[in-house]
């Protein structure tokens, strides 16, 4: 059973901008968190991604900050009321600009500071004064180092993709920014996967906290479709163009697991005809956001990435996402595939198995989400070379193209030079004809003691030096002076 939005008695600028935005019913994570957010307790939520947990902590959170709102412009009345902290750039932008369509119709202020950009403004927006601070740990660290962020007033602290900010090393991060907070505040840890280092940071930080679970741990959506095809790694490309064929796909996620590899498969799939865009670590920041914004827009096709876009990206309508390799964390697969299928719509997952070392990562994925996991044979629509095919001719065969057009194409061009060979040479219209050059060849009659002609020409000829005909002659200029005499003693 579902329950309305309109049962929570949300303040009204609050409702007005949940209606706005077309939220209806809430999910199970939804109905179950935000109740208990509002009294005030820690709260331990795992769900699956893509099941709506930013407005499961960000609704409440703006609810019980009402409080403080004020239109006052001085930054003293504008401290740090609540701390959202994310593990990616791309998260924390993506939770902040949904924090700002929540609190639109009130005079409460958000901003989010993330590395890979200028200090500058993010310093100045938070000279201004902000209630919910969105951030990364290392970039609010540099900020708190810088003196520009004070979070002695915090009262509310969320942890999310948790899980995640521990597997890339925040814990100690984490641990800095907690000791500049207050002892008395609420904190809210919410994560798709709960590991057993989760479970003792909870303990470690949150107070008696309510645990929230609204599926089982470490579940895939029931929504995507789940393939696991044996291809070996040089036919990977080709059977990702066979599966987007076959399913019609227009756009989908590619994970990789290196940057370096994220890079060459966006450049070789652009070159195959479908706009891809890459993003991985070593891009700009501001690369990565508009990759993703033309990925969002539908100017791209294919979003060639590292586990950088596994967590917590919400772009609605994906049908499809391909693991080119295998991920190394288990738990990585997870959120990789929940890229789609989304709010309940019908999704694709494809990984491609390659060699011994995927067939051990397909057993750890196995184990983790505890279902049996069958690698499929990809049967190719016809077994054509790869790459470029050439064969003397100007004519080759490209990936991606049908090797029946092609070889048609060949045929046509061989028929063309035989007509070509059979034709009688063309003259230019009005050109003279010669009829030297219609005789058949010759060849000199000489006797057998004859010299040869160029030993004829050498005699007849004097000997001379020979000088190339690109060489000047020195020009003979009179002289001013006479040459010097020998002098006779």
């Amino acid at each position: 059973m579902t329950t309305s939005f309109s049962h929570l008695s949300l303040a009204e600028p609050l409702a007005r901008a949940v209606a706005e935005m077309g939220y209806e019913s809430m999910t199970p994570i939804q109905a179950q968190a935000i109740p208990v957010v509002l009294t005030g307790k820690d709260v331990m939520g795992a769900a699956q991604t893509g099941t709506g947990k930013t407005a499961a902590f960000s609704l409440p959170l703006l609810q019980r900050l009402l409080k403080h709102e004020n239109s006052s412009t001085s930054p003293a009345r504008h401290p740090v009321r609540a701390l959202v902290l994310l593990p990616t750039r791309e998260l924390a932008d993506q939770v902040a600009q949904q924090i700002k369509l929540y609190a639109k119709y009130t005079n409460l202020r958000s901003a989010v500071v993330f590395g890979g950009m200028d200090m500058k403004p993010q310093t100045a927006e938070l000279k201004r004064g902000v209630e919910v601070l969105v951030a990364t740990p290392g970039r609010l660290l540099d900020h708190i180092e810088a003196k520009n962020a004070v979070l002695n007033q915090v009262e509310y602290v969320v942890l999310d993709e948790a899980d995640r900010m521990l597997d890339i090393g925040f814990l100690p991060d984490l641990q800095r920014i907690l000791s500049y907070l207050p002892k008395q505040r609420t904190t809210l840890l919410f994560s798709a996967t709960f590991s057993p280092e989760i479970k003792r940071l909870a303990g470690s930080y949150l107070q008696d906290p309510v645990t929230i679970e609204v599926a089982r741990s470490n579940a895939t959506a029931s929504t995507v479709a789940q393939h696991f095809y044996g291809v070996n790694d040089d036919n990977k490309r080709h059977a990702l163009h066979q599966v987007l064929r076959r399913h019609g796909i227009k756009q989908a996620f590619v994970f990789v697991n290196s940057k370096l590899g994220c890079a060459r498969l966006a450049r070789a799939l652009d070159h195959d005809g479908l706009k891809t865009a890459a993003l991985h670590g070593d891009k700009s920041q501001d690369e990565r956001l508009k990759a993703l914004d033309a990925f969002k827009k539908g100017e791209v096709d294919l979003l060639v990435c590292t586990d950088v876009a596994a967590r917590g990206l919400d772009i609605k309508d994906v049908p499809a996402v391909f693991n080119m390799d295998i991920p190394f964390n288990a738990e990585d697969y997870v959120h990789r595939i929940g890229r789609t299928g989304r709010a309940g719509a019908s999704g694709l997952a494809v990984s491609f198995v390659g060699g011994s070392n995927d067939a051990r990562l397909v057993a750890e994925i196995e184990k983790l989400i505890n279902k049996k996991i069958e690698v499929e044979a990809l049967e190719f629509d016809e077994d054509r070379p790869r790459g470029r095919i050439n064969d003397g001719r100007r004519m080759y065969n490209r990936e991606g193209q049908d090797p029946r057009q092609a070889a048609e194409n060949q045929g046509r061009e061989r028929d063309r030079e035989r007509e070509r060979d059979r034709r009688p040479q063309q003259r230019a219209h009005g050109a003279p004809r010669d009829p030297f050059f219609d005789q058949p060849y010759q060849a000199p009659s000489l006797s057998p003691d004859a010299a040869p002609a160029w030993e004829a020409a050498a005699k007849a000829a004097p000997a001379a030096r020979a000088i190339s005909s690109n060489i000047k002659p020195k020009r003979k200029v009179a002289a001013l002076f006479k040459a010097a005499q020998p002098v006779v003693s």
